[in-house]
């Protein structure tokens, strides 16, 4: 990939110089209203709305995997077919993937790993194969050049003082299960969770996943995160998959939040954690080793060429705090920027560029559109960046080098429970598709019909 990512930058340089269900299920399928429901006594119902697939999950962790297993059971072996030929390609076959789980398991609350066999035994697996799907997150660290990003704005920021969190995960966007050339972002849905010993969440994820990319808890705790490359990294720790999901379960404030995320660091990573109760949000840039936390007014997010901007905080997948950017794999100088940077990425020698590109067309759209922010234009902010109508540099990017390939956008609002969220197809990435509206406490409170 990097071959042609250098290829195509210097196009760019010279054109322009992203269910409960226990013991035995039965299985309901309303074909009139579009609606999979499992009837039990505990565990979880499946739903789909206007073509958006909504797992309910409640009860004991347990009850909610084979919940969770018995009603996604195709999308789940479709989902791990999947990834373990992506990581096999990056020379981590099934029992690399494996050893990573075992070094990782003694730090995994055992609750996660009773609703891993719960969904182990609802779909037919065994739990290694489980563990396979969740820990694939944990060596991201070593092969993706992942695109995400996210934004958390609030203040004087938005049109109302309100916090919105902004969201975009990316993945490559032409992998498909060997067996049924299924596209993997079709295994994309909304999870509603509500634990009997946890908050209730949402998690836009794909089937088979425990852990979580990004959510929102009902205590108005959003996160997301971004992979970043470094050699420091550790497997005794617990994934920031993983840490994610003990933030929607655990955390009813942003400190709360901020201590699971710095603890227990394994990979590279950054993340943005939000807190709409007060509103705020902070920053997180991590190896193993060296952990940075801070707000947008910490002077770390003026390193130039980075730059405050007020009740904003941002993240690409790269390091702002220097000491991460220090031990950062293809970062031979602090400062991507410029045509330094895009000599430097055309030569081969660095591939920073490219997120660089990307924290600056977003910030250059948030600084345009500032204090105009609500949930659309939130929401159109980020569409308007994916589609390549902002930036010409990042829109060379998004459409030659096979990056910033968006499976789901979503933007929350965790005062008003609202969430607006748009998912890939096959043949579309997400900015491209229809937008959903949900009120979040509704999906929470939900029943089967």
């Amino acid at each position: 990939m990097k071959s042609k990512l250098f290829g195509i930058l210097i196009c760019i340089m010279l054109i322009a110089v992203t269910i409960p269900i226990i013991g035995t299920a039965n299985i309901i399928t309303n074909l009139n209203e579009n609606i999979i429901t499992c009837n039990s006594l505990d565990g979880g119902w499946l739903e789909e709305r206007n073509g958006v697939k909504i797992l309910h999950l409640n009860g004991s962790y347990y009850d909610m995997g084979f919940a969770h297993g018995i009603l996604l059971k195709d999308d789940i072996w479709k989902s791990y077919r999947t990834q373990l030929v992506f990581s096999e390609k990056n020379y981590y076959d099934y029992e690399r993937i494996l050893s990573v789980w075992y070094d990782m398991e003694p730090h995994i609350p055992e609750r996660y790993k009773e609703e891993m066999q719960g969904l182990a035994d609802g779909a037919n697996m065994t739990f290694e194969q489980v563990a396979i799907i969740n820990t694939i997150p944990e060596i991201f660290n070593t092969f993706y050049e992942d695109a995400c990003c996210q934004i958390s704005l609030w203040g004087d920021a938005t049109t109302d003082g309100k916090l919105y969190h902004v969201r975009s995960y990316d993945w490559p966007f032409n992998l498909t299960d060997p067996e049924t050339g299924t596209y993997f972002q079709t295994l994309s849905l909304i999870f509603v969770r509500a634990p009997e010993n946890g908050y209730a969440s949402i998690i836009p994820e794909y089937a088979g996943d425990i852990s979580a990319y990004s959510g929102i808890n009902e205590k108005g705790i959003a996160v997301g995160e971004d992979t970043c490359f470094t050699e420091d990294i550790t497997r005794e720790g617990i994934s920031p998959a993983f840490r994610m999901r003990m933030v929607m379960d655990e955390a009813a404030t942003i400190y709360q939040a901020i201590d699971i995320l710095a603890a227990n660091r394994t990979c590279g990573t950054n993340f943005v954690v939000s807190d709409g109760k007060i509103p705020v949000a902070y920053a997180l840039d991590q190896t193993a080793n060296i952990s940075y936390v801070g707000k947008w007014n910490d002077p770390v997010e003026a390193t130039y060429p980075f730059w405050q901007i007020k009740d904003v905080v941002r993240r690409s997948p790269m390091y702002i705090y220097p000491d991460c950017a220090a031990v950062e794999l293809g970062r031979i100088r602090y400062n991507p920027a410029g045509i330094i940077g895009l000599l430097n990425a055309i030569l081969g020698r660095s591939y920073s560029f490219i997120p660089w590109t990307h924290y600056r067309a977003l910030s250059n759209e948030v600084e345009r559109r500032y204090g105009a922010l609500d949930l659309n234009e939130s929401m159109s902010l980020l569409r308007d960046e994916y589609t390549g109508k902002t930036d010409l540099v990042f829109r060379f990017g998004r459409n030659n080098l096979e990056i910033f390939t968006s499976h789901f956008q979503w933007v929350a609002c965790p005062e008003t429970n609202e969430l607006v969220i748009s998912f890939a197809t096959a043949d579309k990435i997400a900015c491209y598709n229809e937008i959903h509206y949900f009120n979040m406490a509704e999906l929470w409170n939900a029943n089967p019909p």
